[in-house]
């Protein structure tokens, strides 16, 4: 079996990769070069040097050859899955399009989350470009039968970066930094709204099955774990594994957004919302599959790994003053009301 990625190096991908080759897939990698020294020792990785943006280059490059699968990573507004079609029709058996689970609707009419739940979300462009894309694939596989397959992740985590909740544009390491000198971290709500945090080696697992299922064509998959977690248990696993016990600031969704309105499409259309996702449709298509791993032992993991390479511990100054001065506004707003009332 032969595949294609684009991209194929990132949090979701990297993992998805390595399980390809060990099943025996001959894979194909194309993608500019960043981070492919990740897979670079994995051996039965072909790279192909292109930008998936130069159409004509691209076109080119693959000239002859042909796939049992081909997965683009890195698709995020219709034109780029338009220019997909005409790449790959008639070039491969399927054609997997990696969505997102924030495309569903918001506010939910129903906690429980399965692929019929309706696709809206008003707070998020990344969110409506999304299921834009998988409109326009949706509508090809229907006219014309392009084998197209949509998979919905919701919040997966690897080895390099923590999951949380609230961080700034240089990653996540600030947050753990922030617990480890004793300071306040930030959590949006009162903390006791449910998430669903998934590793990607359990993410690798329920999407290698969907690779070359033929029940898969014209469906639209999500892939999550089944476990459930309020965000004040996240941050403690987190300090856990950091060894401290995590001060959290629960400061209101809408607080935050009025103070940063940049937050608005990842808090208010994704993460300040309880989901709890239904995978029985990936367990009817991939019989066995089942996430393994808890969250608690995954992000051991994940903190263990950065923790002994300093160059995933980026600091960001930016995102810690405006961490304080939030927090700072939050409670010298709770400290005027206090002073109000008693007057």
């Amino acid at each position: 079996m032969k595949a294609l990625f684009i991209g194929g190096t990132g949090t979701i991908s990297t993992e998805i990769s390595r399980l390809a080759v060990s099943l025996g897939w001959e894979l194909f990698l194309l993608n500019r070069g960043n981070k492919s020294e990740r897979l670079q020792s994995v051996q039965g990785v072909s790279f192909i040097n292109a930008d998936i943006s130069n159409e004509d280059n691209v076109k080119s490059r693959l000239s002859g050859l042909t796939f049992d699968v081909v997965v683009n990573f890195i698709n995020y507004i219709p034109e780029q899955v338009e220019r997909d079609i005409r790449l790959f029709s008639g070039r491969t058996r399927q054609y997997i399009f990696i969505s997102s689970a924030s495309a569903y609707q918001k506010p939910l009419s129903d906690y429980r989350i399965t692929e019929s739940t309706p696709l809206a979300n008003p707070y998020w462009q990344y969110s409506r470009d999304k299921i834009e894309c998988e409109k326009v694939l949706m509508d090809e596989y229907r006219k014309n039968g392009f084998p197209a397959t949509i998979v919905r992740p919701s919040h997966t985590y690897y080895d390099y970066s923590i999951p949380v909740g609230l961080h700034g544009e240089k990653g996540s390491w600030q947050v753990a930094r922030r617990m480890l000198d004793g300071k306040s971290v930030i959590v949006q709500g009162d903390g006791t709204s449910l998430w669903t945090m998934t590793r990607s080696e359990d993410f690798a697992r329920g999407f290698a099955g969907l690779m070359g299922n033929i029940h898969a064509i014209g469906e639209a998959v999500q892939i999550t774990s089944d476990e459930s977690l309020t965000w004040n248990q996240i941050y403690e696993c987190i300090g856990g594994a950091l060894g401290v016990k995590p001060k959290l600031c629960h400061i209101s969704t809408d607080f935050l957004t009025a103070c940063e309105p940049s937050l608005e499409g990842g808090l208010t259309g994704d993460k300040a919302n309880t989901v709890v996702f239904d995978n029985s449709k990936l367990k009817r298509l991939v019989p066995g599959f089942n996430a393994s791993i808890r969250f608690d032992q995954g992000v051991r993991k994940t903190v263990d790994y950065i923790l002994s390479h300093e160059s995933l511990q980026i600091e960001d100054l930016d995102f810690d003053k405006r961490c304080d001065a939030v927090i700072s506004a939050h409670e010298e707003g709770i400290r005027v009301y206090r002073t109000r009332k008693r007057g």
